[in-house]
């Protein structure tokens, strides 16, 4: 296959499906949930209380032009499959049924697949499909999160023919994952009476990796939720006391945010912005902390690598933390996540997060993952030219 004059995206995608193993001459996709799996899936996922709700509103839209909508978890499993018969039968001969997976490293290239992975929209076109089975579709996707957590929650996608690849089926399927969203954010608040939501409080959600500046979602806890992008500076003071939930002293907090020596009064002035911007509430003193429940990109890839789950880890990693920073807490936060991320990475032997590690800005000149992929890499693939390549570019750079 030649990916020339493929979207980067795109071509990034065929790339992650050829080192994962996936034959572009297999039909189907694979089946990950049974029967009684899909079943249990269905009632536990968060999503099958905003289903008919997208069924009404998207899934007959699918029906009148003779496309299939899809509902999947944040695997790419697909949990509910719409349309009108004559082409629910024909989506089921390139297996795109209910418990089936379209994860990239499964499925090959696909819009569900992609979205999931850049937590985004995307759009694929025939052509760009990496199987051959699937070039006769077109697909559009888009992610749904967690209002509160902003946590993956899944995807929705609407497959069909040519006259699904235009921009109005992508704002209609934006739109349609937004009203997902906003309405399981009115589910939550009709809920939650007033002294759980007393107890509660405000909880705030950190974005930082791969960030110069970083995003700060706040919920107050009583139904107003604000986003805001903070200075580099701030980012760095909101991030260090992110990490250190029970509060850092004006001395402590001096040490980690300068490189050199400055003044009390230049860290209290910065104190005072910020504070005028987050409120008193939020940024509580004696000592500096947040007076919030705090949720972090950052903190979600220590979890799952904790947990042992590279593969979440490595799709959840957009970046270093705040990787401009000099600010020497945040260099060594961000230096840990990310040794402890390539250790990971370099331990599990999987070609495919190999392969999504030296694609990466972050590590493309690491010459021991690059290593590693050759060792685990079939004499035969088509990707070990790439892979010595890339080896004998950075053997000549390092000398």
């Amino acid at each position: 296959m030649d990916s020339r004059g493929l979207r980067a995206e795109v071509a990034d995608s065929w790339h992650l499906s050829a080192a994962a193993g996936v034959d572009a001459d297999q039909v189907d996709a694979p089946i990950t949930l049974d029967e009684s799996g899909l079943h249990d899936r269905r009632e536990a996922h968060p999503l099958s209380r905003v289903f008919p709700l997208l069924d009404d509103v998207l899934g007959q839209a699918a029906r009148d032009t003779d496309a299939v909508m899809a509902v999947g978890d944040a695997e790419g499993q697909l949990l509910w499959v719409c349309g009108t018969p004559a082409t629910l039968r024909r989506a089921e001969a390139i297996g795109f049924v209910e418990g089936s997976n379209w994860d990239e490293r499964l499925a090959g290239t696909n819009a569900p697949g992609l979205a999931l992975r850049l937590e985004e929209p995307a759009q694929v076109r025939r052509s760009e499909h990496f199987r051959q089975s699937v070039k006769q579709w077109s697909c559009v996707a888009a992610p749904i999160h967690d209002p509160t957590s902003s946590a993956l929650l899944g995807v929705l996608d609407i497959t069909g023919n040519d006259d699904i690849a235009v921009p109005q089926t992508m704002a209609m399927i934006r739109a349609a994952a937004r009203m997902a969203e906003a309405e399981l954010a009115r589910e939550l608040a009709a809920r939650a009476d007033p002294p759980e939501t007393a107890a509660t409080g405000m909880r705030v959600v950190l974005e930082t990796l791969g960030r110069t500046e970083a995003l700060l979602s706040i919920d107050d806890g009583r139904g107003h939720r604000s986003r805001l992008r903070l200075s580099p500076r701030h980012s760095e003071i909101v991030l260090l006391l992110a990490a250190a939930p029970r509060g850092l002293s004006g001395d402590e907090l001096m040490i980690l945010v300068y490189e050199d020596d400055a003044s009390p009064s230049t860290l209290r002035a910065e104190l005072n912005r910020l504070r005028h911007l987050l409120g008193d509430d939020l940024l509580a003193s004696r000592p500096y902390r947040l007076g919030a429940r705090v949720t972090a990109d950052w903190l979600g890839v220590e979890g799952q690598l904790a947990a042992g789950d590279v593969r979440r880890a490595l799709r959840a990693y957009r970046g270093p933390v705040l990787p401009r920073s000099t600010a020497p807490g945040v260099r060594r936060l961000r230096d840990q996540l990310h040794a402890s991320l390539q250790a990971a990475v370099l331990h599990s032997g999987e070609l495919d997060l190999l392969s999504t590690w030296t694609r990466s800005a972050w590590g493309c000149d690491d010459y021991d993952v690059w290593r590693a992929q050759r060792a685990v890499m079939p004499a035969d693939s088509p990707m070990r030219v790439l892979v010595e390549t890339q080896l004998a570019r950075l053997d000549r750079e390092l000398g």
